[in-house]
């Protein structure tokens, strides 16, 4: 019998809760929220395109560079490059034991090819964001240039306004020059 078909006041009387449920509910609603964060979904897509651009750079490398390499080198290809502990044995049914330094050689240009790739981003990455920086930085010290000059250019409209007490006076002295006439 599952706890949700028993009576509300068993349950109360044995001190029983559905605390559970509560518990995975609010569980499953942070995970959903930290699934739905675009980190998680930036890198899920990272992850996807990281694993194609793999496939083609090793492609690159075993189907283009290696064969060059190769006829450079005066092989039969790389992955044919192997140190044999110990040799087939057909009738015997022993499988061929081998090192295959070729493949794993293929592997290393893979790697820095990929290592190579990955450092042009992350340096044109941090190019583009100390430009970035740089813009700001002029944004804001032509913003603070800006607000001086219009701090700059109130008080000198505030000097040239004329203050109450010279109004004052001045109209003091034109009631004065009115009277006498």
């Amino acid at each position: 019998m599952h706890i949700k078909n028993v009576h509300p006041f068993i349950l109360k009387c044995y001190n029983i809760s559905y605390r559970g449920d509560e518990k995975m509910k609010k569980f499953m609603t942070e995970f959903k929220g930290f699934i739905m964060k675009g980190n998680v979904l930036n890198l899920a897509v990272a992850v996807i395109i990281g694993g194609a651009f793999g496939k083609i750079i090793a492609s690159l490398v075993k189907d283009i560079l290696m064969p060059v390499i190769s006829l450079v080198l005066g092989g039969e290809g790389f992955e044919n490059y192997k140190y044999v502990i110990t040799a087939a044995d057909v009738d015997a049914g022993i499988a061929e034991n081998a090192i295959y330094y070729g493949l794993f050689i293929q592997n290393i240009i893979d790697f820095i090819i990929v290592a190579f790739v990955v450092f042009l981003i992350v340096k044109l990455f941090a190019k583009a964001s100390e430009l970035a920086n740089q813009k700001q930085i002029r944004e804001e010290a032509l913003a603070k240039e800006l607000e001086a000059k219009k701090a700059s250019e109130q008080t000198a409209l505030d000097a040239k306004k004329p203050k109450v007490e010279d109004l004052l006076q001045d109209i003091k002295l034109l009631l004065e020059k009115n009277l006498k006439a």
